[in-house]
């Protein structure tokens, strides 16, 4: 191979790698639970699941209607979303960190400033 075409290889190479590996990717929103916060689960959290999530992650739902939603994380109810804040966070949410879009994977979206209040949200515990 000729020395010319190394350097411009490498670099073909390194940005494939980071355009790969930023597939996928979720974590920590880094959210966090302002003083005061208003958000509760009678006046965002149950439209903010019914809209975008409990069309997969719901306890009415079974087999091929779940679309291959876990078995065990259902949030049509308070309990089943607060058994897995840091999952709906990590995969759904936003913050200062990060902005999760990976769910839901298709239909209808949820607004970054949504996903900003599902973070403080959760953050606050999915009161």
């Amino acid at each position: 191979m000729s020395q010319h075409f190394r350097p411009l290889i490498a670099a073909l190479c390194g940005a494939t790698v980071l355009v790969l590996s930023g597939c996928g990717d979720t974590g920590p929103t880094g959210a966090t639970c302002p003083q005061g916060s208003a958000l509760t689960y009678q006046n965002f959290g149950k439209t903010f699941m019914d809209t975008y999530c409990t069309r997969c992650h719901s306890t009415v739902l079974s087999g091929a209607a779940r679309q291959d939603a876990p078995e065990d994380q259902n949030f049509n109810t308070p309990e089943g979303i607060r058994a897995h804040l840091k999952d709906i966070d990590a995969w759904t949410a936003s913050g200062p960190d990060r902005t999760n879009t990976e769910m839901p994977p298709n239909g209808t979206m949820p607004t970054t400033d949504e996903r900003k209040k599902l973070g403080e949200w959760l953050a606050c515990g999915a009161p």
